[in-house]
C-alpha cells in the first residue's frame, strides 16, 4: 500500500447490519499517518451504523482492495484534524463524527 497522506475519493464496503450483504458507498476520505478517516456531521448514515455494527470494512482506491477494522473516534482534536484536512471553508470547523479504519496487516 503505498498511498500519501491527504483527502480523495474512495470506495468504502460495509456488510449490512440488517442485510448482511456488502453495502458499498463513494465517499470522500482522508488519510492520514497510515489510516483512513470518513466523517459526517451526524450519525444518520447507513455506512457509518454499518461499520460501527460489525468493523470489519474494505476501502477501495486506485486498483486496490484494502481491508480494516473500522473504530469510532473518541479524540476531538483528532477529529478537528481530519476535518480541517477534508476541507478548506467553514465545513472544516464543524464537529463531525469520525470513523477510523487501520488497515490490516497482510
Amino acid at each position: 500500500m503505498n498511498i500519501k497522506d491527504g483527502t480523495f475519493k474512495a470506495i468504502l464496503v460495509t456488510i449490512g447490519r440488517k442485510t448482511g450483504k456488502e453495502h458499498a458507498v463513494e465517499i470522500r476520505v482522508v488519510f492520514y499517518q497510515g489510516k483512513f478517516y470518513f466523517s459526517r456531521r451526524n450519525p444518520n448514515s447507513d455506512w457509518l451504523k454499518n461499520a460501527l455494527a460489525n468493523p470489519s470494512v474494505k476501502v477501495k482506491y486506485q486498483e486496490q482492495t484494502i481491508s480494516g477494522t473500522a473504530l469510532l473516534v473518541e479524540d476531538q482534536q483528532l477529529c478537528k484534524k481530519i476535518s480541517q484536512m477534508k476541507y478548506s471553508d467553514k465545513r472544516s470547523e464543524e464537529s463531525r463524527i469520525v470513523l477510523e479504519v487501520t488497515p490490516c496487516e497482510l
